[in-house]
């Protein structure tokens, strides 16, 4: 009989990963780092299941919340196949070979300080996995369409069709041992600009869904423009800089979207744009070589010679010196960095320069986890600690909910629409406990479906 275990996003948003068994054969969903403090241990503990006994990965997209322990995976003995969408093979490599490389800077940083304050570590500090990891990763990635049926393991295949959350990301329908499974991955918006809408399903014995926020309404988009406008000048005015962590895959592209919009039509003034992420730099690149993945409307803009990666004033930052020279310009740009959370990256650095000056805002544009500095941020600290300095909050907080690539609630709703047939089982995951239980005990009562909240660890029969 096939089995499910719950070995990450499970009453956490992060972490994602899920283990199908049946008959010896062992196949990932996902396989994602916790980005949660609280958590993050759990990147460091050993896999639950051998990893050499692993048929293959099956991954939803490319996110670091998804994908981000796939080397972790690799350096302890996985050779199976990663499958998923070609846009999200490419993305992930980028992807991961930065995350590779933050984790090396993160803990030689680490060493430094901890040298300085003659600190003594009662074990010597490590990356969690090295760019060496990353590489040997690269060769394992297995390109599918949407639509495709591939066999992943014997008995075990899976479809992979448009989720609408990043580029390339995808929903992905499992047929094991007799019964369907339905993984929902991140479940995208409709209407939103650059990329297609999610596609519509076939039925599934048990459904996965994701409930990031499963417990709220999102604003209007309409008012991003306005509100990202209102940042934009009101900063200026200040004298400041902008500056606006951003995930380098989907996020970042967005933004420059509407800046673009913006400066087109005069509703803000031109202001320098850089872009100083290395990876969304890269990301941004992979967009283009994925046209067949854009709406209608991206579409034209690309044909007619309005991109919105390329409009005047914006600078892609590369090198390490070139973001240093961020901290000396005057006047106001607008800065967009990496890490979306603040969790790393080179926001820190530019936070480190900004947070504690009041003509300066942090614009938040992506949903912040629960033991993130940026939900630090956000929830009103007057203090906070950043690159093991104690540092005051000056600069104006911003937040615009619009722009997530998360379906709220009632577009939740929406996407289960097709499912003619109630399943036999539907797992709330990936979710903080509050949105979680909101979205479970809503999908109960009005589905009339028998819906549960799964443990971290737990094993299910699926029957």
């Amino acid at each position: 009989m096939p089995t499910l275990q719950f070995l990450g996003a499970a009453k956490n948003v992060t972490g994602s990963c899920y283990l199908l068994e049946n008959g010896g054969a062992r196949v990932l969903v996902d396989c994602g780092l916790f980005q949660e403090r609280k958590f993050q241990e759990r990147n460091w503990n050993p896999f639950p299941v051998q990893p050499s006994s692993l048929a293959a990965v099956l991954l939803t997209h490319a996110h670091l919340d998804h994908c981000g322990l796939l080397p972790k995976l690799v350096r302890e003995g996985f050779r199976g196949r990663i499958f998923c969408t070609a846009a999200t093979a490419e993305i992930a490599r980028y992807v991961l070979l930065d995350s590779a490389h933050l984790q090396e800077e993160d803990a030689e940083f680490k060493r430094a300080r901890h040298q300085r304050e003659s600190r003594e570590d009662p074990r010597p500090i490590q990356p969690l996995y090295t760019e060496e990891d990353a590489q040997k990763t690269l060769p394992l990635f297995s390109a599918v369409t949407y639509g495709q049926s591939v066999q992943a393991a014997p008995g075990l295949t899976a479809v992979f069709q448009e989720a609408g959350h990043i580029l390339g990301s995808a929903s992905v329908r499992v047929e094991v041992g007799g019964v369907s499974v339905l993984f929902s991955g991140d479940v995208g918006r409709w209407g939103r600009p650059i990329i297609r809408d999610p596609a519509p399903f076939q039925p599934a014995d048990y459904l996965l869904l994701e409930s990031t926020y499963g417990d709220s309404l999102h604003e209007n988009t309409d008012a991003i423009e306005q509100e990202l406008a209102e940042a934009v000048v009101s900063t200026r005015r200040a004298g400041g800089n902008l500056l606006v962590p951003s995930f380098a895959l989907e996020r970042t592209q967005e933004v420059l979207y509407y800046l673009n919009r913006l400066q087109a039509s005069g509703r803000i003034p031109h202001v320098p744009v850089f872009v100083d992420s290395p990876m969304a730099v890269e990301v941004t690149e992979v967009f283009l070589h994925h046209p067949d993945l854009f709406d209608e409307e991206m579409r034209r803009l690309m044909l007619t010679g309005s991109s919105p990666f390329s409009f005047p004033g914006l600078t892609m930052v590369r090198s390490v010196q070139q973001s240093k020279t961020l901290n000396h310009l005057r006047g106001t740009a607008v800065i967009i960095a990496g890490s979306g959370m603040c969790t790393g990256g080179r926001i820190k650095h530019h936070l480190a320069s900004n947070i504690d000056r009041r003509e300066s805002t942090v614009l938040f544009v992506g949903y912040q986890a629960e033991g993130t500095l940026g939900r630090e941020i956000l929830s009103g600290a007057r203090q906070v600690r950043i690159q093991g300095q104690n540092r005051r909050v000056r600069a104006g907080i911003r937040r615009i909910t619009g722009f997530s690539a998360h379906a709220d609630r009632s577009e939740l709703e929406r996407w289960l629409a097709p499912q003619s047939r109630p399943p036999r089982r539907l797992f709330v995951t990936h979710g903080e406990p509050r949105a979680a239980e909101s979205l479970a005990g809503l999908l109960g009562a009005r589905a009339g479906w028998q819906v549960s909240i799964p443990d971290y660890g737990q094993r299910v029969e699926l029957q």
